[in-house]
């Protein structure tokens, strides 16, 4: 009957709606699953056999404890985006960052809690190009007995955005890299894990959320995908927007949503029509002159009562380039600043940094396709190199020659970063971090550059939330821009959008110790060397320090 009795409350604990669990389990078997999509097959990496994979609910507060056993011929390690990991940076995820991965056989428990965050984040696989197919939610509600600062919905959906390749993703980008040049752009987008109707796949279906008329639905919409931003919009609805990246934001209505590689938003709509099918649309934003999936993923919100065979009510998508809507949405985004969740901007900045953002190319003589070239990206002119061992353990334990600590706090060289490029768009290489005391305040400006092509760039900070406090098109002015920031509610998140041609301007508190990667969520700019790391030292005594490794660490 004991036994009985912990199995039904191990499985409660898996829904905390429902009921108060301190610590939620979960084991996620990595494997390989034959999938179908576009009338065409190919074994894919999952967690669980799913596609997209399992969702991870948990209350703020919780301590969650996820068992990752891998049971395929890759290395894997997973990231828990946006979770702050409060002095936990073990198990962040990113491979040779915090962690050496998973080899094959092997196994690892992720342990980490949450702590001042609620909402909606994801998961995903942090090594290769596998989190194509290895992703998933993160639910976490708030504290039992807390209300959200908004009426709170009849019912919540989870809304997964991502890329399919009818190809194996490991040997587009292996071909890629041997090639020298950009990778194949992936033959449709998802959501939920299904493309919806194609037209030269008859029999493809797509993902349907049903609806009772006269009720609130809060859908969790998140990016997984690898290289793409979207708009998403629902035919004949409007959204209110009530939070992004597990930050409450100040409510607002839109028909289009943008949403980049790496984001959350969180929406509500109301099923206000009564009956019928209703289009749900997610489909490509890219205002440069850079190739794009130009297929539109389709599901549909279906009324309860409707007929499956009623003509669906369709909606018309943005352009691609669609620059004015994408700015419409991100200019209304605000923190809501409230006595209960207050922005805490920093007033006072400690360290003033300057990163441009973009594209080089450098020599590579295998490279035949390139001419003898290859495409790369950095950081401040650094295209970062992984090393081989992790760059946490190495700090942890003092171990030589893996990193160097002098990341530049501006470009090596000034240029006009957004007209005409330099002669020279050669990078340097190396794998260096820059180091912050505990609790230092940085105000960092990221610069776009027009090297071969100015872009958006979607930047993902490790281990904080940060407040975007400017942005602008153009070159940054650091004497009048500044008298323009929003240091009252500006949105707090986790990952920000670089506008194609300009900069945004980021402040964040280095409170928690660790080393915590910075990297663009185009995983082909991830993979060029548009990356860099923040190594931020122990402060005062065990509260502010960085906790030993668990004796399950994986080694290299």
């Amino acid at each position: 009957m004991e036994s009985w009795l912990r199995i039904l409350f191990l499985f409660a604990c898996l829904f905390p709606a429902f009921v108060e669990c301190r610590i939620r389990r979960y084991n996620f078997n990595v494997m390989m699953k034959t999938t179908t999509r576009l009338c065409s097959s190919k074994p894919i990496a999952t967690v669980n056999g799913k596609f997209p994979g399992p969702t991870i609910y948990a209350r703020e507060g919780d301590n969650v404890l996820v068992n990752v056993v891998n049971h395929v011929k890759y290395n894997v390690s997973i990231h828990w985006h946006g979770v702050r990991q409060l002095r936990t940076g073990w198990s962040d995820g990113p491979a040779y960052i915090t962690q050496c991965p998973i080899q094959p056989g092997q196994n690892y428990v992720y342990n980490f809690t949450i702590t001042g965050q609620r909402g909606t984040l994801f998961w995903h696989a942090h090594i290769l190009w596998l989190r194509a197919t290895m992703h998933g939610a993160i639910v976490i509600l708030p504290k039992l007995g807390v209300p959200y600062p908004f009426p709170k919905p009849d019912h919540e959906a989870v809304v997964i955005l991502a890329e399919w390749w009818k190809s194996d993703t490991e040997a587009v980008i292996n071909q890629a890299i041997k090639s020298g040049l950009a990778p194949n752009v992936s033959d449709a987008h998802t959501i939920n894990g299904h493309p919806g109707a194609i037209s030269n796949c008859p029999s493809q279906g797509g993902y349907t959320l049903s609806v009772d008329p006269g009720k609130s639905y809060m859908l969790r919409v998140i990016n997984a995908a690898l290289n793409e931003e979207l708009f998403f919009k629902i035919a004949g609805h409007k959204m209110t927007v009530v939070e992004v990246d597990a930050t409450y934001v100040k409510p607002f209505k839109t028909d289009t949503i943008i949403i980049a590689p790496g984001q959350t938003t969180n929406v509500i709509v109301t099923a206000d029509k009564g009956s019928g099918k209703y289009m749900v649309a997610a489909s490509p934003f890219m205002d440069a002159p850079i190739a794009v999936d130009n297929v539109t993923a389709t599901a549909t919100l279906h009324y309860s009562g409707t007929l499956a065979s009623s003509i669906t009510t369709l909606t018309k998508t943005p352009p691609k380039n669609a620059t004015t809507v994408a700015n419409n949405f991100i200019d209304s985004l605000r923190s809501l600043n409230s006595k209960k969740y207050p922005a805490k901007v920093p007033k006072k900045v400690d360290h003033s940094l300057f990163f441009t953002v973009g594209l080089g190319v450098n020599p590579c003589s295998s490279c035949k396709q390139g001419n003898g070239s290859r495409v790369v990206a950095s950081i401040n002119n650094v295209t970062f190199v992984m090393p081989t061992v992790a760059i946490l353990q190495a700090h942890f334990f003092g171990i030589k020659g893996v990193y160097t600590t002098d990341f530049p706090q501006n470009p090596p060289f000034k240029f006009n970063y957004t007209g005409t490029p330099p002669t020279n768009l050669a990078t340097m290489s190396g794998t260096k971090v820059y180091r912050l005391p505990y609790n230092a305040t940085v105000q960092l400006v990221l610069q776009d550059t027009g090297i071969i092509s100015p872009e958006n760039h979607p930047i993902h900070l490790h281990g904080f939330n940060f407040f975007a406090v400017g942005k602008g098109i153009g070159n940054f002015n650091p004497k009048k821009d500044p008298n323009n920031f929003n240091l009252i509610d500006p949105v707090e998140r986790n990952t920000i959008g670089v506008p194609s041609g300009g900069w945004v301007a980021i402040r964040f508190r280095a409170d928690n110790p660790g080393v915590w990667f910075m990297h663009c969520h185009l995983e082909i700019h991830t993979t060029w060397g548009l990356k860099m790391a923040f190594l931020v030292d122990n402060g005062k005594g065990p509260n502010e320090s960085l906790l030993p490794p668990p004796k399950d660490l994986p080694k290299c």
